[in-house]
This record gives C-alpha cells, sequence and structure tokens, in this order.
C-alpha cells in the first residue's frame, strides 16, 4: 500500500490500515509526530481514541481488548518504549497480539539529551522482548509497513512495532516548541 501522492501525509496511510484491519481502539500518550494521525483517528465515531497517562496502560488495555475480541494499537513516542519494558511480558507469556506505532527520538537532529539513550535503545529492547519492529525509511513506506505489521500480529499473536523515524517526522525544535 502506498501513499496517493508524495504529498499525502503518512499518517493518512496508516488510517486506511486501522480502518480495514478494524482496528477500533488507539491508545496513546501524544506526540507531535502523531499529531496528524491521531486528529483523524479522533474525528472518526468508529475508532475510540484512549488518552493513556503513561504508555504501558496501553500495553494491558491492547491485552484487554483482545481479550474482548477487539483489536488495538499502541502509539508512542521511542522514549515511551521504556515505559513498557516490563509490561511487555504480559503479551508475550500470553500470545496475545500487540501493535506499537512509535515515533522515534534521540536520532538525526535530536535536540535533547534526555532522548537519545532511549532513542537508541528501542530496536535492542524490542529485540530482547520478541517485539518485531519494522523501520520503513521513507514516509511512502508507512503504510505498507504498518500494514504487514498488523496483519503479522492478528495473525500469529505476537507482538510488532512500526518505528518512524525522526528524519520523517523531523526534529523537535525547543525553541519553537514545535516538530521543526
Amino acid at each position: 500500500m502506498a501513499s496517493k501522492t508524495p504529498n499525502t501525509a503518512w499518517w493518512d496511510d496508516v488510517f486506511e490500515v486501522l480502518r480495514t484491519e478494524r482496528i477500533r481502539h488507539v491508545t496513546t500518550v501524544p506526540d507531535g509526530g502523531l499529531t496528524g494521525l491521531l486528529e483523524k483517528c479522533q474525528a472518526d465515531p468508529d475508532l475510540s481514541v484512549v488518552t493513556l497517562s503513561t504508555e504501558e496502560e496501553g500495553i494491558a488495555f491492547a491485552c484487554g481488548a483482545w481479550m474482548g475480541g477487539e483489536r488495538s494499537v499502541l502509539c508512542m513516542q521511542s522514549s515511551g518504549v521504556g515505559n513498557c519494558v516490563n509490561m511487555l511480558s504480559l503479551p508475550r507469556t500470553c500470545r496475545i497480539p500487540c501493535l506499537m506505532l512509535v515515533t522515534m527520538r534521540g536520532e538525526t537532529g535530536e535536540f535533547n539529551p534526555w532522548q537519545i539513550p532511549m532513542g537508541q535503545a528501542v530496536p535492542g529492547v524490542f529485540d530482547q522482548l520478541d517485539v518485531m519492529a519494522f523501520r520503513p525509511s521513507k514516509a511512502e513506506e508507512i503504510g505498507a509497513t504498518f500494514e504487514r505489521a498488523a496483519r503479522l500480529v492478528r495473525d500469529s499473536a505476537a507482538s510488532a512495532a512500526v518505528l518512524v523515524s525522526q528524519r520523517i517526522i523531523g526534529a523537535k525544535d525547543f525553541q519553537k516548541g514545535r516538530d521543526s
């Protein structure tokens, strides 16, 4: 699945996958890189967007949704992966599908030194916890990558995450207080 035009935002493709894969719940600790996707999801009456106080609540939510016969996705920033480490044992041990969309920090153009360690550790953390991590290299690849991850999670009761590079979403600018 590719973007319709080069100007189409990557979150349009992800949103389409949410609808196609019947993912009904979007849990999130909001992040600037997710704004476009979260706004589309909030505007859709068929989707439930749940704002979390901490990311590991999204893992528990995913498990509960699956036990109730529904699908969800946890959308978070890479720093939130560190908060999920212990909780990721639940879907792994119980073989419950867990889909995540992670906007990366600590990469090219990062201004905040506190973001770098976890941003650099995310792929290794996921590897150690048997979470399959997918890293599309261009915005145009995110939708198709997310679709493959969603189907993998659905069909195999695995955990998977799509990592959206800081090169794609843009580096945050501390002076401006927003994505640059």
